[in-house]
C-alpha cells in the first residue's frame, strides 16, 4: 500500500471530513487484511487510539499520547525479545499485579476508636 503524505496532508487541510472518512477506510482495510488471530487486538488498539484522540484537548496532545503508547509497546517488545534471546522466561503479567494489601487507617478513625474504648 502506497502512502502519499503530501496528498493526505492536503486532504486533511482542505476537507477534514473526507480525510477522516478515508482514514477510517484505510485503517479498516489494514485490519481486515491482518491474519484472523491479530484482528481483535488491532481493533482494540485502534479503538483505544480513537478514544485517546477524542479525549485530548489538542492534536499535539493526541500525538504526544500516541507517541508514548508507541514507545511503551516498543520497550515491552524489546524486553520480551531480550528475555527470549537470553533464554530467561518473561515475567508473567499476573506476577506483576500481585501485591500485599495492607490496611490503612485514618488518624481520625484511630482517635475515635481510642475514645470509645474504656481505659
Amino acid at each position: 500500500m502506497e502512502f502519499d503524505f503530501d496528498a493526505w496532508a492536503k486532504l486533511a487541510k482542505d476537507d477534514p471530513a473526507e480525510f477522516e472518512r478515508r482514514r477510517e477506510l484505510a485503517l479498516r482495510a489494514v485490519i481486515d487484511a491482518a491474519p484472523p488471530d491479530f484482528r481483535q487486538r488491532l481493533e482494540e488498539l485502534q479503538s483505544r487510539l480513537d478514544s485517546d484522540r477524542q479525549h485530548t484537548p489538542t492534536p499535539l496532545a493526541s500525538r504526544v499520547r500516541m507517541n508514548s503508547l508507541l514507545w511503551a509497546g516498543f520497550y515491552r517488545l524489546r524486553k520480551e525479545l531480550s528475555a527470549a534471546a537470553s533464554g530467561t522466561p518473561p515475567a508473567s503479567p499476573a506476577a506483576k499485579q500481585c501485591a500485599k494489601v495492607i490496611p490503612l487507617r485514618s488518624a481520625r478513625r484511630e482517635r475515635l476508636r481510642n475514645r470509645a474504648t474504656p481505659a
